[in-house]
């Protein structure tokens, strides 16, 4: 039996839907304790919490999840809009407006006469655009507070974005490679002194950094990869947890031999 088609949204539904938020959320404003008593500081870790729920729901593509957690951050944003409109700040009119000017600014491409047929040609563009309008820095627009890894994703992009990058993925790798052996170097001996621990650090950083400028340059996303490790870790020490439960063993008393039998049998099954 073939899936059923779905019918696209009508966009007096989205708009509908989009109004019917926003009336509950004013009512919630009003007559809800909890609602009444939120501000932009006491929301900001909650909406921290919902992106990245948002963000494994997308990893383990449970679009019901996903739908889930857009509509839980959706509420958020709008919350933040609410916020500041009653303080006489700004309304979520102004920003969808602002939003929007700033996609037709920055996609001359598309709006303007400007040429852009690459992804690459669009990024450059980005860059050059974003200094006209102002700012100091093309790696000023990476937030301090991002992820390490993430940061150092949207570095290395935004450096590419004006031509400062490798030319080609087999120089990258000599650099990793360049950068384990100092790795290596570093924490090569029976102990550290504080020193050296600094130094070893140093270094880790250095390899992080190769590595992922080499997943960049491969199309991949290493925040993405550990996350799917993590997540695949989980799941077979888990089944660990519960095979050794199963037979009455506890994992502080077996022998990591032991525990191998279970991981490799969580393994084996993918």
């Amino acid at each position: 039996m073939e899936n059923p088609v779905i019918p696209p949204y009508k966009r007096q539904d989205q708009l509908n839907a989009f109004n019917r938020l926003l009336d509950i959320l004013d009512d919630l404003r009003e007559k809800c304790p909890w609602d009444r008593k939120q501000t932009m500081e006491s929301l900001r870790h909650l909406t921290i919490e919902e992106t990245y729920e948002l963000s494994e729901a997308i990893l383990t593509q449970d679009m019901p999840e996903i739908r889930k957690e857009l509509g839980d951050v959706m509420l958020h944003l709008l919350f933040y809009a609410k916020i500041a409109s009653e303080q006489g700040a700004f309304d979520i009119a102004e920003v969808l407006n602002s939003q929007c000017d700033k996609l037709i600014f920055r996609h001359p491409h598309i709006y303007g006469e400007t040429k852009a047929d690459t992804e690459e040609e669009v990024k450059k563009n980005w860059e050059s655009l974003k200094l006209r309008e102002g700012n100091k820095s093309v790696l000023s627009g990476v937030p301090s507070s991002l992820p390490s890894m993430v940061k150092a994703m949207r570095i290395q992009e935004k450096a590419r974005g004006v031509g400062f990058d490798w030319d080609e993925p087999s120089k990258v790798w000599e650099k990793v490679e360049e950068e384990l052996a100092e790795f290596k170097a570093e924490f090569d001996k029976p102990t550290l002194t504080e020193a050296e621990k600094e130094k070893a650090t140093a270094e880790l950083g250095d390899v992080f950094f190769s590595l992922i400028n080499f997943a960049r340059f491969l199309d991949l996303n290493p925040e993405e990869a550990l996350e799917k490790t993590n997540l695949k870790f989980i799941k077979r020490f888990q089944y660990l947890e519960q095979a050794a439960a199963a037979q009455g063993k506890k994992l502080n008393e077996m022998t990591l031999a032991q525990m191998d039998v279970f991981w490799n049998e969580a393994k084996a099954q993918r």
